[in-house]
This record gives C-alpha cells, structure tokens and sequence, in this order.
C-alpha cells in the first residue's frame, strides 16, 4: 500500500465528522462524498474485469456497499431548519456504516500487502476471480455503491420532509410584509 491509500482512506473518515454535526442538506454537503469516492475511483479503478467470477465479486461489494449506504441513510437524522431547508446529522449507526466500510477495505488492503497476498491469491483461484484488479474494483465499487445509495436516501428523505412539512412561522411572517 502506498500513501495515497492512506490519505485518501483518511479523507473519507474524516468526512463522518463533518456528517455528525448537523448541516444543511444542499448540493455541497451531497457532492462532496462522491467527490471524495470518485478521487479513489480515479487513483486505483483502471478497468473492471468481467471474467471469471470476477462480476460476481463485484456485484456482492456492490450489494454489501448498498445495504450499507442504505443503513445509513435511513440512520441519518433529518429536520426541518428554520429556513425550511432539510438539516441532517449522522448518528451512531450511520457513522459506524461509513467508519466500518471504509476500515474494512483498509484492513482488506492492509492485509493483503502485509502478507495476506497468497492467501487471497489461493481463494481466488479456488473461486475463480482472475486478478487482483477484480478484488480493487469490487472494493471500489462498494464504496461508490456505499456513499451513492446513503446520499439518494438522505436526498429523497430530505424532500419528503420539506414538501410534507407547513412552512415555518418565521418563513410565513417574513414573507407577509416583505
């Protein structure tokens, strides 16, 4: 594993902190997950290999990275701010969603350059998966699976909540004599 693992894994925990405290639900909060996800696509995602079991590899990451984003999407805590806009906080459960994604794809890359390597290499032959690009793009998958699926969820909750919700006083008093 080189640096850019490092870093780019701890940019993507370091994001759960800015997700427990309370935010606006606008397009910045939303974008920068994928944006964050999709820097580690670029660095490490160069092809998608379809041999093999290899799809069926990268359909469980992907699956597995859904229930999780889904978790943590419904375990995200939203309410209407004064403004009417949707506010969301990232609970417990959401945040160890995210915290346990990102660690155990760390842990899996870890151990693999730390002499997990022939180990894997074995239960891929045994399965069938045909490269090492095959586990880094089911990772990668999981991941953009993961942060895509929660985002959508907060999203959709977050309309929900304004279009159901009365607009606030504050809103309706401002706008009277304006």
């Amino acid at each position: 594993m080189n640096i850019n693992v490092y870093v780019i894994n701890a940019i993507l925990v370091l994001m759960v902190i800015r997700q427990i405290r309370e935010h606006p639900l606008d397009l910045r909060s939303l974008a920068i997950p994928v944006l964050a996800v999709g820097a580690a696509a670029v660095l490490f995602l160069h092809s998608v290999p379809l041999g093999g079991n290899d799809i069926v590899l990268e359909l469980a990451c992907v699956l597995v990275g859904a229930m999780m984003g889904a978790v943590g999407g419904l375990a995200t805590h939203l309410r209407r701010g004064a403004d009417g806009r949707p506010l969301g906080r990232a609970g417990w459960v959401a945040a160890s969603m995210w915290v346990g994604g990102v660690g155990a794809r760390l842990a899996f890359a870890g151990a693999a350059a730390a002499g997990a390597g022939p180990a894997i290499a074995r239960f891929s032959v045994a399965n069938h998966i045909t490269s090492s690009a095959a586990w880094v793009a089911a990772l990668i998958m999981m991941a953009l699976a993961d942060v895509l699926t929660r985002l959508v969820i907060i999203y959709l909750r977050g309309r929900r909540l304004t279009a159901s919700s009365p607009a606030p006083v504050a809103a309706i008093a401002g706008g009277v004599g304006a």
